[in-house]
């Protein structure tokens, strides 16, 4: 096993073990439609084992960034069937992650639609909108009789993502958003089953879990968590806690087989992201960079030191749509540019040049 070699995941079979995270880039427009240059975004980066798409939202309530596409309406599920079909024709493989904002976001952004979360407590900040920044208002917070309502969004994106010929979909529970606000204690102060000890904080995640494997298969429905990133005031400050509460997650979910568990934290190699791969059993994909960028070394030692079953990265696959060939051969690397993550437009999007043979 090493970061070229395949890799199965569920349904999914991968060519090799570098997987494109996550990245918010917001070129979806007001409508939330990808156009021609997100296809052509994703199609340059069709040799990575596999893409996992930006955070798409499953309803307008739940989108978190103007110009983030999401997966509701007819236009946006034609857009991304447009996506696919360009990463499968170039060899590749694309999922779909799935993303509720919850709090984090503003009415300002989701159109008029209230923003939302387990409990009413706001974040400390500002959002962007399409009017500029604003402060982040306070959630009202879900009833437990709405939560079925919320689990159906995640279904309907998840089937619209198949649809569109998507090879599976990623559930994020991580960095903040809806779901990882039911599992930080900071943010979940609900007094009912789905609030107070970690195995209730977990509770709504499995739930969700287990609907949209039960739509579309479980090997083809993977997860993000993201354990004491601490980002958006998901505060998550005990070490007990923390492993009581993912652990219960993982347990409960790990019987049902998915696809794969997506882990960023800061020390893979640590106990609790290897406790967690070990009560999952299943293949696990390490995401070491956030704060720091991942290196074609400390991503060859992932799975040299076997902590990992594949390496998530962010910046090098924004720079370098041929990263997997500059790796494995040990080629200079192009250096992505900050300024150009969340603008518009090709400029730092699709015009990163490719090494000529």
């Amino acid at each position: 096993m090493n970061l070229f070699s395949p890799l199965t995941l569920g349904e999914l079979e991968l060519p090799n073990r570098v997987v494109m995270a996550p990245l918010t880039r917001v070129r979806s427009g007001r409508d939330g439609v990808p156009g021609p240059l997100v296809v052509e975004h994703y199609r340059q980066r069709a040799s990575l084992g596999l893409i996992v798409s930006e955070g798409t939202y499953p309803s307008h309530a739940g989108q978190g960034f103007p110009g983030q596409p999401g997966l509701v309406t007819p236009e946006q599920v034609a857009g991304w069937k447009n996506v696919a079909d360009a990463v499968h024709a170039a060899g590749g493989r694309i999922v779909a992650q799935v993303m509720h904002a919850g709090r984090v976001t503003h009415e300002g952004t989701t159109g008029g639609h209230e923003v939302v979360g387990p409990s009413a407590v706001a974040i400390d900040g500002e959002t962007r909108t399409y009017e500029g920044k604003e402060p982040y208002p306070v959630p009202r917070a879900l009833r437990a009789e709405e939560l079925s309502a919320v689990i159906e969004e995640f279904v309907q994106a998840s089937r619209k993502a198949v649809a569109a010929g998507m090879d599976g979909v990623e559930i994020h529970a991580a960095n903040g958003y809806l779901l990882h606000e039911f599992l930080s204690p900071a943010s979940n102060l609900r007094e009912d089953a789905y609030g107070g000890s970690p195995a209730n904080r977990a509770r709504f995640v499995v739930e969700v879990f287990e609907a949209v494997a039960d739509a579309i298969g479980a090997g083809r429905v993977g997860i993000r968590i993201s354990p004491e990133h601490n980002i958006q005031d998901a505060l998550e400050l005990d070490a007990d806690d923390v492993q009581a509460t993912y652990g219960a997650l993982v347990d409960a979910i790990a019987p049902l087989k998915p696809a794969y568990l997506s882990i960023l934290h800061k020390d893979p190699s640590g106990p609790l992201a290897q406790d967690l791969r070990t009560r999952f059993g299943g293949p696990v994909l390490i995401n070491s960079g956030f704060g720091a960028i991942t290196t074609r070394d400390e991503a060859l030692a992932i799975l040299d030191d076997g902590h990992g079953d594949a390496v998530v990265v962010g910046r090098p696959a924004i720079a370098n749509p041929d990263l997997v060939r500059r790796w494995q051969e040990d080629l200079p690397l192009n250096t992505p540019d900050p300024q150009t993550f969340y603008s518009e437009g090709a400029k730092g999007y699709t015009d990163y040049p490719v090494l000529q043979h």
